[in-house]
């Protein structure tokens, strides 16, 4: 592939990458093992008229993704064999990360010789002592450590010379492999006195071997707090014992007659050899038992059955079991797979026909995606012509593919997202947000495209005028977005939608209140939640299923927060709770927050 093809290659796979949001713990790991896949390519630093820009976008998303995960998932994404990590400067950048992840980055880069000796000076001395570790460095690379002062952790080998009055003191044993290598100070190591008799000597020469024990000792404890969450101990009495991670949810294949034989390496030692169901298990409910034993009676899905596990504190508790029935290439049962997720504290298992519904919108869905995935990865390998040269006419009907299949997934992920909220699955995140300053900016971006038609907003409130909610301002920016780009696209010639602001105070709770009139079209419609009305103009359209599902979904968003979305008359009025001092969310007095109100 000519080198240009490589770069245009890396530059438009790490500009998509950039350009998505990833949203859960999902989208951030999957985002956060995109960028290593890309970044850890050698030819990323061998391209030289690559946009830096980018690459140091790449670093800075990185390192906000690292916020969100912790250490050792990291750490267990950079040992996965299956991706190249051959770009020194993806090294570098991981060094600086928490041990664990440092240590990772360091054993698993597949680096030559001469990108080895440009990296060590640059690394910080911690993770100097990482890179030490490996067994497969180049003797010039030995060599490299050595005249740093990086050596092997562990005592020196005790120098085989009677210690006497003649002797020189003993030399200084090396250092760990994250410190610098000083000699000890000449002061702190005095010539013995010569010994008188035989027991003399022998003692002299066991206060040596103390003294420099002791020594080895202190120069540990320096760096002790960066090992003990990178290396298990075992309760000796050193360190506190740490406290055991509590298992949300695992991967488990199930043999004919019940028992785990696989489940997810966290768990594995734990829930191994566990019957699913057994007449005699103890903390069983009868029922419980009753659904696990018919489901496999009759080789049918286990969809949402609950269960109680015993044992460590990691895995004891209620579960909600979802697996599939698995078949030997003959035809025989061979048992189930499938996944074990963790019952919210203080809440019921989700058993409500309401529950079950969604839960099997969300199955369907996720039935839905997998074919269309892989078509938009087939149009994909087209179009960045992955597999060798295609024709330019495929290459933009595969690009027409993609973005199809984009849309249409990005449709599903609302309507998973209808089904999750009107369930009460999830709800919207509580923070502090500007509805205002939201509005302002929402509207700055619709406009433009609406005046070539004479159409526009007329904004009611001053530019000066904030009004805080306590919504998270990304869901808050999201279904403000959805409310005005669903008005706007039902917008006609000549039509100018009237906005206002109003700070609703009294009463039970404090209501932030925004009033929009509603376009002509979406007027004249008796249901507003079920119209069917789709914009002409596909430069802002209500998505895949039309303005009624777009305004039900900001409805089930609003309510999640506490707030709500409803018809008078000729307005939609959306209301979000009001920030105020009396919030415990709020680091605003109420003067602050109402300091601008309309």
């Amino acid at each position: 592939m000519p080198p240009w093809e490589c770069q245009l290659f890396f530059d438009d796979r790490l500009a998509t990458v950039l350009r998505q949001r990833a949203t859960g713990e999902a989208g951030l790991r999957t985002q956060f093992r995109q960028l290593l896949d890309l970044l850890g390519k050698n030819r990323v630093q061998r391209a030289g008229d690559i946009d830096h820009s980018l690459i140091a976008a790449a670093w800075l998303r990185m390192d906000a993704l690292a916020q969100d995960i912790p250490a050792p998932e990291r750490a267990q994404m950079i040992r996965e064999a299956g991706w190249r990590f051959r770009n020194p400067n993806l090294a570098l950048h991981l060094a600086d990360h928490e041990p664990e992840v440092s240590a990772a980055a360091l054993n698993r880069a597949d680096l030559v010789s001469e990108d080895c000796n440009a990296l060590i000076p640059r690394l910080p001395v911690r993770a100097r002592g990482f890179l030490r570790n490996r067994r497969d460095l180049p003797l010039d690379v030995i060599a490299l450590l050595e005249r740093l002062g990086v050596h092997d952790r562990g005592l020196p080998s005790p120098d085989p010379t009677p210690i006497s009055a003649d002797t020189p003191p003993p030399a200084a044993f090396r250092a760990r492999a994250d410190n610098d290598a000083a000699p000890v100070a000449p002061s702190l190591i005095t010539p013995l006195p010569r010994p008188r008799d035989r027991d003399d000597t022998a003692r002299t020469e066991i206060s040596a071997l103390v003294e420099r024990i002791a020594q080895f000792r202190r120069e540990r404890t320096d760096v002790r707090a960066d090992f003990e969450r990178a290396s298990p101990r075992l309760p000796l009495d050193e360190m506190p014992e740490r406290n055991a991670r509590v298992a949300t949810s695992f991967g488990f294949a199930a043999d004919s007659s019940g028992r785990i034989n696989w489940a997810s390496s966290e768990v594995a030692a734990m829930v191994i050899g566990t019957r699913l169901f057994a007449a005699a298990r103890l903390g069983a409910p009868a029922a419980e038992d009753g659904r696990l034993a018919r489901a496999y009676a009759r080789r049918q899905p286990i969809n949402r059955t609950p269960i109680s596990l015993m044992g460590a504190p990691a895995i004891t508790g209620d579960w909600i079991i979802d697996a599939e029935p698995r078949f030997a290439e003959d035809g025989h049962f061979s048992g189930y797979f499938g996944r074990c997720r963790r019952v919210p504290a203080n809440t019921e298992a989700p058993d409500s026909a309401e529950a079950r519904e969604a839960d099997r919108i969300r199955q369907l869905l996720h039935e839905l995606r997998t074919p269309i995935t892989a078509v938009q990865g087939y149009a994909e390998v087209i179009q960045q012509q992955l597999f060798g040269p295609a024709p330019h006419e495929y290459r933009a009907l595969a690009a027409a593919i993609a973005a199809d299949a984009a849309r249409i997934l990005a449709g599903f992920e609302e309507l998973d997202r209808l089904a999750r909220l009107e369930s009460h699955a999830m709800a919207i995140d509580m923070g502090e947000a500007d509805l205002a300053a939201l509005v302002r900016r929402t509207t700055g971006q619709i406009s433009p495209v609406l005046q070539p038609r004479g159409a526009g907003f007329a904004v009611g409130f001053a530019d000066t005028a904030a009004l805080m909610v306590v919504v998270d301002p990304d869901d808050a920016e999201a279904l403000i977005w959805r409310l005005l780009a669903s008005l706007a696209a039902a917008c006609g010639e000549g039509e100018h939608l009237a906005l206002r602001l109003d700070p609703l105070i009294g009463g039970q709770r404090a209501l932030a209140q925004l009033t929009c009139t509603l376009p002509a079209r979406l007027a004249r419609e008796d249901n507003l939640f079920a119209a069917t009305t789709r914009g002409a103009n596909s430069a802002i359209n209500a998505g895949l299923f039309g303005t009624g599902f777009a305004l039900r979904l900001a409805r089930a968003e609003a309510r999640s927060c506490h707030g709500g979305l409803v018809r008078s008359g000729d307005d939609l009025v959306l209301t979000l709770p009001l920030l105020t001092a009396a919030d415990p969310l709020s680091s605003l007095t109420a003067e602050h927050a109402y300091a601008n109100q309309v």
